[in-house]
């Protein structure tokens, strides 16, 4: 499938399955509440539980009312870290409920490979979510993927091998300390 097919799908609320810098991932448009609700469906999603969303820039974060960026980010991004950051106002908490799930943050990536920078620079930000039914194996393959998902996505990209691993997920706290939630804080 076409970068250009695949842009205009995501532009249009639709979803698809494609490879991240981490793992294959089902993927919609963050700024989509029907593509993001229709992705919790699909996956049989926990409804509190939130989505990685993928950016192209630092920037991108104060299109979710994140304002406070420090040098942090300019240090480990890009890499195969996602950051959970705290909205700064009540207003944009609420904007991007449907995102949030009532938390007050999000978690963030901005990638570490061109080809998805260069799509996520024409759709904009996506939500990002492993290749699984909740509580199922994630798809090792393209045909479990499609086994999974046949019908309820509107495109399969394929793009090489399966076995990585997700990204590392850290939180800056109040303080500025960083936990980390899953994997390890690269240096």
């Amino acid at each position: 499938m076409q970068d250009k097919n695949i842009i205009k799908i995501l532009k249009n609320d639709g979803i698809g399955i494609m490879p991240t810098d981490t793992i294959y991932g089902i993927v919609g448009s963050a700024y989509s509440r029907k593509a993001v609700e229709r992705i919790y469906k699909i996956k049989k999603r926990d409804s509190h539980k939130p989505f990685i969303i993928l950016i192209s820039s630092i920037k991108d974060l104060e299109n979710f009312g994140i304002h406070k960026i420090d040098s942090f980010f300019e240090e480990k991004w890009p890499k195969k870290t996602s950051v959970i950051l705290k909205h700064t106002n009540k207003k944009s908490s609420q904007k991007f409920k449907y995102l949030n799930r009532d938390a007050d943050n999000l978690a963030f990536r901005l990638p570490d490979n061109k080809f998805i920078l260069n799509i996520l620079k024409k759709t904009g930000p996506v939500v990002a979510t492993s290749v699984n039914p909740q509580g199922l194996m994630q798809a090792q393959n393209m045909k479990q993927a499609k086994e999974y998902f046949m019908n309820e996505v509107d495109f399969f990209l394929s793009g090489g091998k399966w076995n990585a691993n997700p990204s590392n997920l850290i939180e800056i706290q109040k303080n500025g300390e960083i936990k980390v939630l899953r994997g390890i804080l690269n240096k």
